[in-house]
């Protein structure tokens, strides 16, 4: 049976975890897809006709197709792929038959073990086996296959959900026996344009060879918090997940984990890999405690629009805004404020929103770093002790048009107790016109507006005072709390 897991993605389309052989019905999509991939372990720095089929016959044998089995039963086809609501029978006398039938599957039905099936590649001679959370995520019998032939049971060491990287490794009572494994590269040192070697079991078709060049670098498709991925034309497929991208000197570059896909499911010539560094730099956590502990800074970003640059006065569009400071946090602690736009931390320019993550989370907990933000158009050095990031679930926050094309109220208390807002401050956007500046600067309706232009709004007194300031062919900020979050929006007056 299919089963896939379709997640609204930032980018055009959708990103899709496929197990077994998943093909997408409709529509284009970003695909997350287990596959088993090969790699090179000997260096081959000439190009020459026969330069792949070296590649292939040298890291075939370090490549392994994983298969995962799950006691839990599958759950019904109908959550499995989206499709349309089934009609009811023609001859069916009970009305609510349809309705069960949908939402808790046929009863005549036997619930089937849950299974998956992806790549992996092995990355020392005890068997430790690199692979893609996605791959092994709730296994409980996790199975691999080598090129000769040979099973092994293995186990789950760690798992890191927010990198899609997973470390396994193979069981074997034979202590003396040792595994052909493949030689991690630099991914920093890629260049566009490089030529790449994908191996795998795309469609159950174990230890294919695809080849092709690196598309693109750093790419973020709304996968996750540390998005950096390399792009590649090279032949990746459902069944590739988890195995290995390898250059032309037979070094692990990346971990093919994405695609977009087609109508069928299948390659169009976009997918992706996970930097084979970034796995590198999570390893030793996995393989001593399971998972993998990062650097917190307790902050709140968004990117910066222009709108938002001339707002704030910058000259570029570089760093990360804050847009709020979590209480009690590292940030609060060192000074750091909502409005503050952040240019360089730890010594490294923050070029955008997507970079400060990713910095903050490879610095150690404990340690002290210095930041460097803009506030009120002056650099500020302040210095920051970092904390452990914990996950922790986000509580949901959730008049006549004005000319910005909203429909503003003040926030009552039965407003605010059925909305769970903590308190009646700020004004309640209960409409937005499609097209009106404020549509098109991002404001939605539920959004609270606590500021515009730095100034305070308590009610709708104070808004209208201030909207009554606005001028033609200059940009308003608000400050505004959505969903748990602050954020500042820019309104273009027209």
């Amino acid at each position: 049976m299919n089963f896939i897991r379709t997640i609204r993605s930032s980018t055009t389309g959708f990103i899709s975890y496929l197990l077994f052989f998943s093909v997408i019905a409709s529509g284009f999509s970003i695909a997350l897809f287990t596959s088993s991939a090969h790699a090179l372990s000997a260096g081959t720095t000439q190009f020459s006709t026969n330069l792949f089929v070296e590649i292939a016959k040298r890291e075939n044998p370090a490549v392994v197709n994983v298969s995962t089995r799950s006691k839990t039963p599958e759950e019904p086809a109908h959550f499995r792929q989206p499709a349309p609501s089934p009609s009811p029978s023609p001859d069916s006398k009970d009305p609510f038959k349809n309705f069960y039938d949908r939402f808790f599957g046929e009863r005549q039905q036997a619930p089937r073990p849950k299974s998956g099936m992806g790549s992996g590649f092995i990355i020392d001679a005890s068997g430790h086996i690199l692979t893609n959370y996605h791959v092994v995520e709730g296994a409980e019998e996790i199975t691999v296959l080598l090129e000769d032939g040979k099973e092994y049971t293995a186990e789950l060491i760690g798992s890191d959900s927010k990198t899609d990287i997973a470390l396994i490794k193979i069981k074997n009572e034979n202590e003396s026996e040792t595994f052909p494994f493949l030689k991690m590269g630099d991914s920093e040192n890629l260049e566009v344009g490089e030529w790449v070697v994908a191996i795998g079991n795309p469609f159950g078709l174990s230890h294919t060879v695809t080849v092709g060049v690196v598309s693109a670098l750093g790419r973020s498709i709304g996968a996750g918090p540390y998005d950096e991925f390399i792009q590649t034309d090279a032949s990746i497929n459902p069944g590739n997940s988890g195995g290995p991208l390898i250059n032309i000197n037979g070094d692990v570059i990346g971990i093919n984990t994405a695609i977009i896909s087609g109508n069928t499911g299948g390659n169009v010539g976009i997918g992706f890999a996970i930097p084979i560094n970034i796995a590198k730099g999570i390893l030793a956590d996995l393989k001593e405690k399971g998972t993998v502990t990062r650097g917190w800074l307790g902050v709140m970003i968004q990117k910066i629009t222009p709108e938002l640059a001339t707002s704030f006065g910058l000259s570029s569009n570089e760093g990360a805004l804050v847009g709020d400071v979590i209480p009690g946090g590292p940030a609060d602690k060192a000074g750091i404020k909502r409005g503050d736009v952040i240019v360089k931390f730890d010594g490294k320019d923050i070029k955008d929103m997507e970079m400060l993550p990713k910095v903050v989370a490879s610095i150690s907990p404990g340690s002290d770093v210095n930041v460097v933000v803009i506030r009120n158009g002056i650099e500020k050095l302040l210095s920051v002790k970092i904390e452990v990031l914990k996950d922790a679930s986000q509580t949901v926050v959730a008049a006549a048009v004005d000319p910005l094309g909203l429909k503003m109220q003040d926030i009552t208390p039965q407003i605010a107790q059925s909305l769970q807002l903590e308190s009646t401050d700020g004004v309640l956007v209960s409409d937005v016109t499609p097209g009106e500046p404020g549509a098109e600067a991002g404001l939605r309706r539920g959004d609270v507006v606590t500021e515009m232009n730095r100034a305070p709004i308590m009610n709708m007194d104070d808004y209208n005072r201030l909207k009554k300031g606005l001028q033609s062919g200059k940009s308003a900020l608000f400050l505004v709390r959505r969903g748990g979050n602050t954020i500042y929006i820019a309104v273009k007056i027209d």
